[in-house]
């Protein structure tokens, strides 16, 4: 079995809970009411995404993903 890494980025949602999502595989979102809830789906969505991309022989994205804090004053 193959060990993938990927980023995974949360934002809380205005109404609770958060939306999860991993930028390196384009269209893997999720959800939770809590962090460790949508971490949990995260897990579970890109297992199927990357299963998904295997069973139809398209290459499965390594991530190349840069983060920077950005500080601008107005």
């Amino acid at each position: 079995m193959r060990q993938y890494r990927y980023t995974v980025i949360l934002e809380r949602e205005d109404d609770g809970g958060f939306h999860a999502f991993v930028p390196a595989l384009k269209g893997c979102h999720t959800q939770g009411a809590t962090e460790e809830e949508a971490l949990a789906n995260a897990h579970e969505a890109i297992s199927l995404f990357i299963e998904s991309l295997q069973q139809h022989g398209e290459p499965v994205p390594a991530e190349d993903l840069l983060i920077r804090l950005v500080e601008v004053g107005v």
